[in-house]
């Protein structure tokens, strides 16, 4: 089976997306620091000529392929009229901004609609990397179109687990031989590896938002998997203040136990 759309607005989203990769691209070089200016924003983390023109050429092209969508944005200004759409799109043009800037293609696009606070169907493209990822509520995930599938891989023993040092050192405490994979800079790349079976479960540190992870939280669900806070509850988005706690994305077979074991290490960073 491969990936066939019926919508001619999500057809036109991947091309839409893709343009925007080859935008990001124009900046990216592979092994070496970008050539794209580069800015702190208030709270110190960094944000690049790159990040503010895929931005805008999404901005641009999104709105007028989905014009009763809300727009939800990392480096845009938030709209207050998000809160009473039923429908956002949100967007991070670029995932995973001091990978890229530094040379490491382990960054994304991240895009997805949301609808009363769940995502309907989420793309992300690692143009670097050659791969786009997609999830359609009900109708699977794919890469490259072609389906994706979780891990079956059956114990938390031997899984192999991508984030946070400290959290993973906390884990490690609990005597649980699990292997320990390098973290993944883009949070929503390190979930789609968890998608595609690579990995069996991902983490993040305490302060996710929407645009880090609501594209990937469809792509793992219809790839099997599942995306919670520690007490595994599904996420809401597009609320006031679209943050979020310890997010965990693993299969299905370890979710519970990774849970529970997370809520035992005591004091997350």
């Amino acid at each position: 089976m491969s990936l066939m759309l019926t919508s001619p607005s999500l057809q036109n989203t991947l091309s839409c997306v893709a343009a925007a990769g080859d935008i990001a691209m124009s900046y990216f070089h592979q092994g070496a620091p970008t050539h794209a200016h580069i800015e702190m924003k208030e709270g110190g983390s960094p944000v690049s000529a790159a990040d503010t023109e895929t931005n805008a050429f999404l901005h641009h092209h999104l709105s007028a392929l989905w014009p009763n969508a809300a727009w939800l944005s990392e480096e845009s200004v938030d709209d207050p009229i998000r809160l009473t759409s039923k429908d956002v799109l949100i967007v991070d043009p670029i995932d995973g901004t001091r990978a890229f800037i530094r040379g490491d293609p382990q960054w994304v696009i991240s895009i997805a609609m949301v609808s009363e606070g769940a995502p309907q169907w989420g793309i992300l493209h690692a143009p670097a990397l050659n791969e786009t990822f997609i999830g359609i509520h009900g109708q699977g995930a794919f890469c490259n179109n072609a389906p994706i599938k979780v891990s079956t891989h059956p114990e938390l023993s031997q899984s192999r687990i991508s984030g946070p040092k400290p959290i993973l050192h906390r884990l490690s405490e609990q005597h649980i031989d699990f292997k320990t994979e390098p973290k993944i800079p883009s949070l929503a790349y390190r979930m789609a590896k968890v998608a595609k079976g690579q990995i069996e479960a991902g983490l993040s540190s305490t302060n996710p938002h929407d645009w880090d992870i609501a594209a990937v939280d469809i792509i793992l669900r219809e790839a099997g998997g599942i995306l919670s806070d520690l007490w595994g509850r599904q996420l809401i988005y597009n609320l006031p203040f679209p943050q979020h706690g310890v997010v965990v994305g693993a299969t299905a077979h370890l979710h519970r136990e990774l849970t529970m074991r997370l809520k035992m290490a005591h004091e997350f960073p």
